[in-house]
């Protein structure tokens, strides 16, 4: 869970903006567009396979 403990003579606008990339930092936003709709698990194989053949590719160009 982020959380951000407003300071004095801080502006809400800093406060959110700091709330903002903590979350961006922990990942949550990713989480919850991953978990937006149901991925059958052939689809999950796939993503993950496609994902590994880019890593290999970018191996091979160094």
């Amino acid at each position: 869970m982020t959380n951000v403990i407003i300071r004095n003579d801080e502006t809400f606008e800093k406060a959110l903006r700091r709330f903002s990339k903590s979350c961006e930092k922990a990942g949550i936003l990713a989480d919850i567009k991953k978990h937006q709709h149901f991925e059958k698990p052939s689809e999950r194989r796939k993503r993950k396979m496609a994902a590994a053949r880019r890593k290999n590719r970018r191996r091979e160009d160094y």
